[in-house]
């Protein structure tokens, strides 16, 4: 497994290299170019943009830009915010680690939701739980996620007053858990919502197909536990659709939580990018892509290996590769 691993690592460095260079030359081609920012302000001088040009290399060929960026960023030397200065690799930074926090917890409230939702849908199919779980699951992604972020924000925050509108902690306040609980309740039980109800009917739908296979049939003839035959045997193999859905989505999690950010203020990767786009700030949302891209090449081989975890089939084809 381990050579499997190292190869598609390795596989990685090409891809990487070829959206580093697809969006190197977009944000290139782009009315105005990296410096649109400073060409739509009348108080800044012709003379002015040649200065900045000539200092980030601008005025050199496309290929000669490119090849510079990479070398710098290889080198860990992300550059400069054209709006704020700061380093690059420092604001990706916080605001990854606020994304990850936010996107992890919601991520786990939706597999604890999501999983057991769609088992029990399976095994009751047409039962009045059924029917629940699937309206809950078209209210979930059918509702627009902004809207319903407005409207928990006007009940629960400023009519009930439970719950902070929006934010990632109280300032002024030493670190307290239940502070950073109740500032993710909101924005996480929105996330949870809107997922839960999709990947329950894949759990559902694949629990349906693998409960009227023969091993099952088998395992229920041996006398086994209804309890034992669902969770050991039945569950194993059904969770392996979720997997590539779940390997799939994590990077659009990771940029979908744009609107949960926004509308909660949460101040994250999504925010960031959003930012960045109205101020075109090539150097961050360079960055940011990178970043994503990576995501969705390592959540891809971190889906290759639950495979191999969750069915011993997978394991042997991989080892066969080599």
């Amino acid at each position: 497994m381990l050579p499997y691993m190292i190869r598609r690592l390795a596989l990685a460095v090409p891809l990487l290299l070829a959206v580093s260079l697809v969006s190197f030359v977009i944000m290139q081609s782009v009315p105005g170019g990296p410096l649109a920012i400073y060409r739509n302000n009348p108080n800044v001088r012709a003379e002015d943009l040649a200065r900045l040009e000539e200092k980030l290399g601008l005025n050199r060929p496309l290929p000669v830009q490119y090849g510079i960026w990479l070398r710098n960023f290889v080198t860990g030397d992300w550059g400069q915010s054209l709006a704020s200065g700061r380093p690059v690799t420092e604001m990706i930074g916080e605001r990854l680690l606020n994304t990850f926090y936010l996107m992890g917890t919601a991520f786990l409230l939706t597999l604890l939701l999501a999983i057991p939702i769609g088992v029990l849908s399976a095994m009751k199919q047409y039962s009045l739980f059924d029917y629940l779980a699937t309206l809950f699951s078209f209210l979930g992604f059918s509702v627009p996620i902004f809207w319903l972020g407005l409207m928990a924000i006007i009940v629960f925050a400023v009519e009930l007053g439970w719950f902070p509108a929006g934010g990632m902690r109280t300032i002024g306040l030493p670190f307290s858990l239940t502070d950073r609980l109740r500032y993710l309740v909101l924005p996480v039980s929105l996330m949870a919502f809107h997922s839960a109800g999709q990947y329950s009917r894949y759990v559902r739908s694949s629990m349906l197909e693998v409960i009227q296979q023969d091993y099952i049939t088998t395992a229920r003839a041996k006398g086994l536990a209804e309890r034992i035959v669902v969770l050991r045997h039945a569950l194993r193999n059904a969770l392996i659709p979720l997997i590539t859905v779940v390997a799939l989505d994590l990077p659009a999690l990771f940029s979908g939580t744009l609107l949960v950010e926004t509308v909660f203020a949460w101040p994250g990767m999504g925010r960031l990018f959003w930012r960045s786009a109205l101020r075109f700030d090539y150097p961050v949302l360079m960055g940011i892509i990178i970043v994503t891209a990576l995501l969705v090449i390592l959540f891809n081989l971190l889906a290759d290996v639950l495979y191999a975890l969750v069915d011993p089939r997978v394991r042997l084809v991989a080892k066969g590769a080599f």
